[in-house]
C-alpha cells in the first residue's frame, strides 16, 4: 500500500509540475506577445507624434548690416520649433529650388523712400521672369512673412512690409505676421541708432511664428 501511495503521490506531484511548466510557459508566452504588441504601438504612437519637418528660407538685402541682424534673429527664432530647417541667403544668391523646396519664405528689406530695396523688388521680378513661379502657381499655400530696418520711424517700414506680403499675396501664398502687425521692424537712426534687443526679440516672434504655422499646414495637408 506504502508503495502504491507513494507512486499516486508521484503522479500527482508530476502532475502539478507539469501543470506549474504550463502555467510558466502560459505566462512567459502571454508576456511576450504583450511586449510585441505594446513595442508596436509605442513605436506607431511615436511615428504619428514625430514632429513635423518643415524648410524655412530666410532671405534679406543689407547694406549697413542692420537687416542681417534682423535676419539672423528671424533664423534664431524659426530654429527653436523643432524639426525646422532653416537656411538664410542674400535674395541675390536665392535659387528657384531654394524657393520651391521651402515651406515658408521669410523676405526682409531695408527702406528706400518708403519701399523695399531695388533688390528686393528684383528678387520678387524674378519669381516671374527667372524662375517661371507664375503662371502655375509654384509658390501656392506656401506660408509668407516680412521684416524691415529703416532709420527714421515713420520712414515706411509698415508700406515696406506690406508691399512684401502683397508680392506674397499676389503668388497665392498664405501670409502670416509676427512681432509686430505687419511682421518685425527696427528703427535705426536717431534716438534708437543700430538694433536693440526689443526688435531683436520680436525677430525671433516672428521667426517662431511662421514656422509653427508651416507645420500645421504641412500636417493638415499630409492627413
Amino acid at each position: 500500500m506504502w508503495v502504491v501511495a507513494e507512486i499516486v503521490n508521484l503522479g500527482r506531484s508530476s502532475a502539478r509540475i507539469d501543470l506549474t511548466m504550463n502555467n510558466t510557459r502560459f505566462v512567459c508566452t502571454a508576456v511576450l506577445t504583450f511586449a510585441i504588441i505594446w513595442s508596436g504601438i509605442s513605436f506607431w504612437s511615436w511615428a504619428e507624434e514625430a514632429p513635423q519637418s518643415v524648410k524655412v528660407l530666410v532671405t534679406y538685402h543689407s547694406l549697413s548690416g542692420n537687416t542681417e541682424r534682423m535676419a539672423e534673429a528671424v533664423v534664431d527664432g524659426a530654429k527653436t520649433v523643432p524639426g525646422t530647417e532653416v537656411l538664410l541667403k542674400r535674395v541675390g544668391q536665392v535659387t528657384a529650388e531654394d524657393l520651391f523646396s521651402s515651406d515658408a519664405v521669410i523676405v526682409g528689406s531695408p527702406v528706400y523712400w518708403s519701399n523695399m530695396s531695388g533688390e528686393v523688388k528684383t528678387f520678387f521680378d524674378n519669381w516671374q521672369f527667372k524662375f517661371g513661379v507664375f503662371p502655375d502657381f509654384k509658390m501656392k499655400n506656401k506660408v509668407g512673412a516680412a521684416f524691415a530696418t529703416g532709420g527714421q520711424i515713420s520712414s515706411g517700414k509698415e508700406i515696406t512690409m506690406l508691399t512684401i506680403l502683397a508680392a506674397m499675396l499676389g503668388n497665392q501664398m498664405i501670409v502670416v505676421s509676427g512681432g509686430g502687425a505687419f511682421g518685425a521692424s527696427a528703427t535705426t537712426e536717431g534716438d534708437s541708432p543700430g538694433i536693440d534687443n526689443k526688435e531683436l526679440a520680436d525677430a525671433k516672434v516672428l521667426g517662431r511664428r511662421v514656422a509653427d504655422i508651416a507645420k500645421l499646414i504641412r500636417a493638415a495637408s499630409s492627413q
